[in-house]
């Protein structure tokens, strides 16, 4: 997909270190950098292993990466199909107003489509102006009646053992 000498494309295993590169540059924007813990090992197996968990895009301009989406797909039970949950999209800042953010979605929304996708969704920071215009300008809708919860780190670990626990209890 080429527009003004912008292009989109697959990632491929050689763009793990610009595909890190963005996550940490996303993550200090978020004023979340030390949430990252990524390796490019990490993603070489979880984007391009035997068993890839998501899959990722780059925008380019005049050959230069500038931002990337990361996505994979989840299931709808209402819809009865899959959808694409979009992770994170960045693009650079020096690189914002060629269009890229639009032509990465765009391109998701037509992957959507051929591979007979209900629906694109994604979360962002209540706290980001830019980003939630940027989205309605394109149609997408809030979801304010839904709220995101998450379970990680200690919790995580204190219920994925919560039934060993119990059945030592049960003696």
């Amino acid at each position: 997909m080429k527009e003004n000498n912008l292009n989109i494309r697959m990632a491929t295993a050689e763009d793990v270190p610009v595909i890190l590169q963005f996550i940490q540059e996303l993550a200090e924007y978020e004023k979340l950098a030390h949430e990252v813990v990524a390796t490019e090992a990490l993603l070489h197996t979880m984007l391009f292993g035997e068993r890839p968990h998501a899959e990722v895009i780059i925008a380019e301009h005049a050959g230069e990466a500038i931002g990337f989406a990361l996505f994979f797909h989840n299931f709808s039970t209402f819809l009865g199909r899959t959808g694409i949950y979009l992770e994170d999209l960045y693009v650079r800042p020096a690189a914002r107003g060629v269009g890229a953010g639009k032509q990465l979605l765009t391109h998701l929304a037509k992957l959507a489509k051929a591979r007979g996708c209900g629906r694109v969704e994604w979360s962002v920071l209540d706290w980001n102006e830019p980003a939630i215009g940027f989205y309605e300008s394109i149609g997408a809708k809030g979801m304010s009646d839904w709220t995101v919860h998450r379970l990680t780190g200690e919790a995580l670990d204190r219920l994925a053992d919560q039934e060993a626990i119990e059945s030592v209890e049960a003696l």
